[in-house]
């Protein structure tokens, strides 16, 4: 008998290797649980629901924070496999996939890597949302204020997830929070693809992410310190 695996993100290093793990758990008869904990945010499953019948028109991501007081000291960030600034940006790929009705496309990317080091600490993505454009500011080096928002404009109002996906406005409502049970619900979820021998790997967020990698422009920029 194996042992069941749940993954927190990044699943893997790399594509191939996810889907490597993906193989070896239905040879074996074993749960994988590749995770995405910002999709379980409180006012994730809301938006999504919410979006379901809309026709999308276009999506703004900002998101924006501080590597040294995140990742203090955390060279391997900005290493060669580390995502660098993916590392969290990844988490708002994760809620994009989850809540909007047709797949993202990257058509283009830039990428700030610093002189020295091999991961971005700035990212700038335009994809596709069907004919709707989709952009993407990832920022590491954002002091102050952190900021976690993602604004989808439709054809029947303006819904806002703000606090990584904890908080969701519609047009000028009120803001509403909900609470937050990111892991409890990911354990919750775990134990039941055990219960019914099932796995779960979701591809899409890595995927962008190394799509974006693939057609990305990169420029150097000043060299980062701690």
């Amino acid at each position: 008998a194996g042992c069941h695996v749940m993954l927190e993100k990044p699943p893997g290093a790399t594509i191939s290797e996810v889907v490597r793990l993906h193989e070896l758990a239905r040879k074996a008869g074993v749960t994988l649980f590749a995770t995405w904990h910002s999709r379980e945010a409180a006012s994730v499953d809301a938006a999504r629901d919410w979006l379901a019948d809309k026709e999308v028109r276009s999506v703004r991501i900002d998101w924006r924070e501080d590597i040294r007081v995140w990742h203090p000291g955390q060279d391997w960030i900005l290493a060669a496999g580390g995502f660098g600034v993916f590392d969290p940006g990844i988490n708002a790929l994760s809620i994009a996939t989850a809540i909007l009705p047709e797949m993202l496309t990257v058509q283009a990317a830039s990428l700030d890597i610093p002189e020295g080091r091999d991961a971005p600490i700035a990212a700038s993505l335009d994809m596709r949302h069907g004919q709707a454009p989709v952009v993407a500011e990832f920022d590491f080096l954002n002091e102050g204020s952190q900021q976690w928002d993602i604004t989808i404009v439709t054809d029947s109002g303006t819904v806002r997830l703000t606090d990584g996906g904890k908080t969701m406005r519609i047009d000028s409502g009120q803001p509403v929070e909900g609470r937050d049970e990111e892991y409890p619900r990911l354990y919750r979820r775990f134990a039941d693809l055990i219960r019914s021998g099932s796995c779960d790997v979701d591809l899409r967020p890595i995927r962008l992410v190394a799509d974006a990698f693939m057609v990305a422009t990169t420029k150097r920029v000043a060299s980062f310190d701690f």
